[in-house]
């Protein structure tokens, strides 16, 4: 811990401070506070505004677990706070007293208790105001783990997320929020700085936060992960992509997720679609155009060759099967096609 010059001021409510068994920073210098957090969470700027020099001070307690980390920050007075881009992991902000206003490239807010928590993406320049003895719970998520699930959950190549900075504390979902990270700090509380979660338990930790913001916080792969899950249905544009291709490559066998790769969406995304926009599955539509190119080559059959090599070059498989779903679509027996055409 460091602890450097006078005494931290009792506005920083030490009584009141979680993790206190993880402290890492207790200071009144600006300067000493700067560096040593900076150390923790990445260099930035740090500057008592509104003539809260006097009161200002410092307290920073974490608790470290694989990926991930709960921290306790507590600035006495109002500080302004300038880290920039934090390029290596998000940060979940959740005021416990005081307020916090956030600028970001793209918007602005104010956060505070039971209301708005914050979420700070590392490619977004931000800055902040602390004010009137601002107090926040703040989970730290790696940034490679957090973009690795987006594109798995989206189906695409890892990239960079940027989350609405704005979380709503109000409703189910903020209350659930609200809970699991009091949750993960008094579980903390109880093993001490001695003992840690096991890697089970991790584990779920790390997979509950990352489906509550990646599937609860809008952000820039919201509507991929959307698609690909099938809780929004592709595009049409996709869908006759898919079409298109199921028409040059009738006599293969299917793969679902090769269309789905060519939609550029998931496999339920694209079954829900073509219910949709078509009317029909995707077996059932490339069912439909086997049975077209059959009665075009019925209609075109040379002397001598048999229904049932046309039928298996087509894909065919299970000759009854065609039989009965020709005579539906076009009025009469494959037989009858060729011996009338004859």
């Amino acid at each position: 811990m460091t602890a450097v010059g006078n005494e931290v001021s009792a506005r920083t409510n030490p009584a009141r401070a979680r993790l206190k068994e993880f402290a890492r920073v207790a200071t009144a210098r600006v300067d000493d506070a700067a560096e040593a957090i900076g150390r923790i969470f990445c260099p930035h700027d740090l500057t008592p505004v509104a003539h809260s020099e006097r009161d200002f001070s410092a307290q920073h307690n974490c608790a470290g677990f694989d990926g991930f980390s709960v921290n306790y920050v507590a600035y006495g007075g109002s500080v302004a706070i300038n880290p920039g881009c934090l390029d290596r992991f998000f940060l979940l902000q959740m005021p416990l007293s005081g307020s916090a206003a956030i600028r970001t490239a793209a918007r602005e807010l104010t956060t505070g208790p039971r209301h708005t928590a914050s979420l700070l993406s590392p490619t977004i320049p931000t800055e902040m105001t602390w004010r009137d003895d601002c107090a926040q719970l703040i989970v730290l998520l790696d940034r490679k783990l957090v973009e690795h699930r987006a594109a798995a959950l989206g189906g695409v190549a890892v990239r960079p997320v940027e989350f609405d900075p704005a979380v709503a504390l109000g409703g189910p979902r903020g209350e659930m929020l609200s809970a699991r990270i009091e949750h993960l700090v008094t579980t903390a509380e109880q093993l001490g700085p001695r003992k840690t979660l096991s890697a089970v338990a991790a584990a779920d930790w790390r997979e509950q936060f990352l489906n509550d913001l990646l599937n609860g916080q809008r952000h820039s792969l919201s509507a991929a992960i959307d698609v690909f899950n099938g809780r929004t249905e592709a595009q049409p544009a996709a869908l006759k992509r898919v079409r298109a291709y199921l028409e040059t490559r009738a006599t293969e066998p299917l793969d679902l997720a090769e269309l789905a790769e060519i939609a550029g969406t998931g496999i339920r995304a694209l079954q829900l679609g073509f219910r949709r926009h078509f009317g029909t599955t995707v077996s059932e539509m490339l069912l439909d155009i086997r049975l077209a190119h059959l009665n075009a080559r019925l209609k075109t059959a040379r002397p001598g060759e048999r229904i049932v090599d046309i039928a298996f070059d087509l894909g065919f498989t299970h000759l009854s099967r065609m039989a009965s779903a020709y005579r539906a679509k076009f009025g009469e027996t494959p037989k009858a096609t060729l011996q009338r055409l004859s």
